[in-house]
């Protein structure tokens, strides 16, 4: 059954973290995650999305997602592929300029498999911290009162889900307005230079599956890693 909002309780045996995007660099990522010092053990490793297109390694995000210690929610990238499979409605040289070609070139039950993996994913997740919960989702969180998005993405799915996964408006406008009951989010899906919070929303998308590095944010102290977050650059810039 798909679960769109996914709670997930306090880990009492090590560390969690969330990392950006991930498009398809699982090898570069595992390589982050051995500096980092990540133990599979007791550690656990949630995605904010986009596990494939654009890298080469695209395939292995089924091992990945097949891993105890590793979560993740569903970005755009793995809406295009579920899309493409159940409706046919994708632009498909739109997506193939943003990575999408190993996917479409794939045989189309090897695309099924791929595309029900991914709709298993949530769109949204709940992790519980000793300082309350924080929410991860793909791009940009559209409620101002976290507890409600769990019954609007069973009420009104296909709008709310479309703005957890696409939207950019947050960065766009430097909004720095709260999101009220959870402690912070965390998204990615909007490349930055690094880790930046609006708010109480945390950004994480630093470019490791291109020219930049992956962040790891450890949702018990919200410090990143290997960079602290930035805050306030809307005002530097001003």
């Amino acid at each position: 059954m798909e679960q769109r909002f996914l709670k997930i309780p306090r880990n009492e045996r090590g560390r969690d973290f969330a990392v950006g995007d991930v498009h398809g660099h699982f090898s570069r990522l595992q390589e982050s995650l051995d500096r980092l010092g990540f133990d599979p053990a007791c550690d656990r490793l949630f995605s904010v999305g986009d596990l494939v297109d654009r890298g080469p390694e695209n395939e292995a995000a089924l091992e990945w997602l097949a891993q105890p210690w590793f979560h993740a929610v569903q970005g755009n990238h793995e809406d295009y592929a579920i899309r493409h499979v159940r409706t046919g409605q994708v632009d498909v040289m739109n997506w193939r300029g943003y990575g999408g070609g190993w996917f479409l070139d794939l045989p189309p039950d090897r695309q099924k498999v791929f595309a029900e993996t991914f709709a298993q994913l949530p769109i949204a997740i709940e992790v519980e911290t000793s300082g309350g919960a924080v929410g991860l989702l793909h791009a940009d969180c559209p409620v101002l009162f976290w507890p409600r998005l769990e019954s609007a993405l069973q009420d009104r799915y296909q709008r709310t889900s479309a703005a957890c996964q696409w939207s950019r408006e947050r960065l766009r406008q430097m909004d720095r307005t709260v999101i009220k009951g959870v402690r912070a989010v965390v998204a990615g899906h909007t490349p930055v230079a690094a880790p930046l919070l609006l708010g109480n929303v945390y950004h994480i998308d630093t470019e490791g599956w291109r020219a930049g590095y992956f962040t790891f944010l450890d949702l018990e102290s919200l410090l990143a890693w290997p960079r602290e977050v930035v805050t306030e650059l809307a005002t530097e810039e001003e």
